[in-house]
């Protein structure tokens, strides 16, 4: 009972004292403004006539008013009614400048992503954090030995001129790359998984051969990435350096420790006695499909994504987990751990540093939303999916407590990058050779959408494209893409020239978990003209022909991963249907592949693959939507001289397929030789002939076997094939060697 007395005399005193503290505002004061107005000022600091305001209301005031970077010294007093608000302006930016960079791009993005604003406050502790944002522009690409001056003057009225002055210095090139230690992994499969590139003379575009800390940073990731992806559950990358020559260029040096490869020896899942266990029993299903294989991150990451749609199909709230990942000898017990965790809600999500993407970009990519139930798991989830899209250098967290004690307040920092893209590459073989240059802008606008073209030239072709795709349309997590393209072919040994002309809108999501949706819509013009060395029944095609058409597609992908998969298998299937046509004709498309490591030395592959044009109501299919099978779907023969042949000409057939079995032996040679190599069986078959009956549709198996070396040569990557018929139509054109020799600049 005393206590309780003493408790309340207590709060009574508190009380009394916030009361005696708190007075009415009846009149407002205003001193040393001249920028921003006084009703501005008001509105800015939530300052109400005839209202109490305690001390706390008055240091609320002052972290409001600081917060508009408009003053750089504010003094507030009430007294006996009057509100007295005495500030300091900072200066204004009248003019910025940017000295010693003669690029307008450079200059614009530099303007762009810096905090110092013409008409902006002038803010002495930016200028240091813009300094330090200019340096890493630069040394993102080769600039690493960058000097950032600044200069200061007065203009009279509380104005100052900035000039930022930026002297350069030589780019640092990459000189050499090299691996030791106990990489396990051949070399030239190391160099394809990192970001860097040696420098050579031909790669006047690259910026992966400019030296910067970011880009090591970013191999190493992708190393232990890589290796962990393959049951190095323990690899260490024990260092990266980087030695600096003389001549400004550097060489890099990556050191492995791969460790021991694991196996998943057993995965268990740990519910919280809150929770029901029968809801998770479906896991153990899945669980066994893993159970025996090599450890995998993106395996624990797709457990992870069962549990939660197990979670959110059942209505679970404040839901968290972990993992505990326990190793014993060479293998791993992997333990989900499930549990309530605290029961906060979010009160608001702040979104900081984004000065070129808009800020919708960023949100709609979050998982949880202001008065959504908070998570550390949904908050993590989100941070990943605003680095996957790839537009930020950084992107960081911070969660503090709310204005109340169930309540949570998130801060998300990004940190802009260039998103900006130039490539080109060039190829030389048998086959005759081919340039490429693309160019792509992965956040246009600020709107984390994607722009591209590209643009392929060869002996007897050009590709144009363009195209612009919103990754995130409407928020719903869709795809929408638009394109417009243009081919031209030029025949002169067939008699024909022709240009396809197609534009195309369509969208992608994930119907399901691994099962991927397309539907879209293409308009195309085809212009064919023929001479007199064509045969006569492209003679008969010769013309202009337009058509509308629907298509849609699906995708079933349990691939361990996109990039040099090593298990799993992915099928699709799309098809193209007329609305409106010159000539109507349907296609379609199947193809499956599927990936097993047998060892550490052997990789195994086999794929199918089936396209079909059909003419409807009559039509025959024109020459430009024939089909053919391409050199790595039928090695051994020469580019499009397999199928019907109408008079000296390769014409492509209604149907083609092709099934490869395919085994690589990235041990066989040493890894100083820099080369792969694997061995092939292709079965392949083109054939049909819609437009004339008396031509032999060459329905025939074709079949070849052979081995393909892959070799990084002192001027790029080259490809060889040696390889022998099994089996052949008359008319076929075999090619028992083939090489290509392509890099991109």
């Amino acid at each position: 009972m005393k206590i309780f007395k003493l408790t309340s005399f207590f709060l009574l005193v508190i009380f009394y004292i916030s009361k005696v503290n708190a007075e009415v505002i009846k009149k407002i004061q205003i001193k040393g403004n001249s920028r921003v107005s006084a009703e501005t000022i008001k509105i800015y600091g939530n300052i109400k006539l005839n209202k109490d305001y305690s001390d706390s209301d008055l240091n609320q005031i002052l972290i409001d008013l600081n917060s508009t970077n408009f003053f750089q010294d504010i003094d507030i007093k009430l007294s006996n009614g009057l509100l007295t608000v005495e500030l300091v302006e900072y200066p204004v930016i009248n003019k910025l400048t940017i000295l010693g960079e003669p690029s307008k791009k450079y200059k614009e993005q530099v303007i762009k992503i810096i905090k110092s604003k013409e008409k902006d406050s002038f803010i002495k502790k930016n200028i240091a954090e813009d300094i330090k944002t200019i340096k890493k522009i630069y040394s993102s690409i080769g600039f690493n030995f960058i000097k950032v001056n600044t200069k200061v003057k007065e203009r009279g009225k509380n104005k100052v001129d900035l000039v930022f002055d930026i002297e350069k210095g030589e780019k640092s090139k990459i000189k050499k790359i090299s691996f030791t230690g106990d990489k396990k992994i051949r070399e030239k499969r190391l160099r394809d998984i990192i970001a860097s590139e040696e420098d050579k003379f031909w790669k006047f575009i690259s910026n992966n051969t400019n030296f910067n800390q970011d880009l090591i940073n970013l191999d190493t990731r992708l190393l232990v990435n890589y290796y962990k992806s393959i049951g190095y559950y323990d690899v260490v990358i024990t260092s990266n350096s980087a030695e600096l020559k003389e001549s400004g260029d550097v060489e890099i040096t990556y050191s492995i420790d791969a460790g021991n490869r694991y196996i998943i020896k057993k995965i268990i899942t740990n519910p919280d006695t809150v929770f029901d266990k029968n809801i998770f029993y479906p896991l153990e299903k899945t669980y066994s499909e893993f159970v025996g294989s090599y450890y995998s991150p993106f395996k624990v990451k797709k457990l992870l994504e069962n549990i939660d749609e197990l979670i959110a199909r059942n209505n679970l709230q404040f839901v968290e987990h972990n993992v505990e990942e326990i190793i014993e000898d060479s293998s791993i017990i992997i333990k989900f751990n499930i549990f309530e965790g605290e029961k906060k809600l979010v009160e608001r999500i702040n979104i900081l540093g984004n000065n070129v993407t808009n800020e919708s970009v960023i949100r709609g990519e979050l998982l949880l939303d202001e008065g959504d139930p908070f998570t550390k798991l949904s908050l993590d989830k989100s941070i990943s999916k605003i680095k996957a899209r790839n537009i930020f250098g950084k992107v960081s967290q911070k969660v503090s407590e709310g204005s109340e004690n169930n309540l949570k307040i998130i801060d998300i920092n990004v940190e802009e990058k260039p998103t900006g893209e130039i490539s080109a590459g060039a190829g030389v073989g048998t086959n005759g050779g081919s340039i490429a240059f693309i160019v792509k802008e992965n956040n246009w606008l600020g709107q984390g959408n994607k722009v591209s073209f590209d643009l392929d030239a060869s002996e007897e072709s050009l590709k144009g494209t363009i195209n612009y795709t919103n990754p995130n349309y409407d928020f719903l997590g869709n795809s929408l893409n638009y394109s417009l393209g243009s081919v031209s072919n030029d025949k002169p040994d067939q008699g024909y020239e022709n240009t396809l002309i197609n534009a195309s809108i369509n969208t992608s999501f994930e119907q399901y978990q691994d099962f991927f949706a397309s539907v879209g819509i293409s308009l195309s013009h085809d212009d064919l003209t023929t001479d007199s060395s064509a045969s006569d029944s492209l003679k008969k095609q010769d013309g202009s022909f337009s058509d509308f058409s629907a298509d849609y597609g699906f995708a079933y992908d349990k691939r361990n991963r996109a990039f040099m998969p090593t298990e799993g298998s992915i099928i699709s299937f799309n098809q193209s249907f007329p609305i409106y046509a010159d000539r109507a004709f349907i296609s379609n498309v199947l193809s499956a592949s599927a990936y097993n490591e047998f060892s550490e030395n052997i990789t195994g592959a086999s794929k199918l693959f089936i396209s079909t044009a059909n003419g409807l109501s009559n039509d025959d299919v024109r020459i430009s939507r024939r089909k053919n099978l391409s050199t790595k779907r039928l090695r051994g023969f020469a580019r499009g001289k397999v199928g019907p042949v109408d008079g000296d000409d390769h014409i492509g057939g209604n149907y083609a397929a092709s099934l490869n079995f395919e085994a690589n032996l990235p041990k066989l040679l040493p890894d100083s030789t820099k080369t792969d190599v694997g061995l092939f069986l292709d079965f392949g078959n083109v054939w049909g002939v819609d437009y004339d009956s008396t031509i032999d549709d060459s329905n025939k198996i074709r079949s070849s076997t052979g081995v393909a070396a892959s070799w990084m040569s002192p001027v790029g990557p080259m490809s060889f094939i040696l390889s022998t018929n099994l089996s052949k139509a008359n008319t076929d054109k075999t090619e028992s060697f083939n090489f290509n020799l392509g890099t991109t600049f």
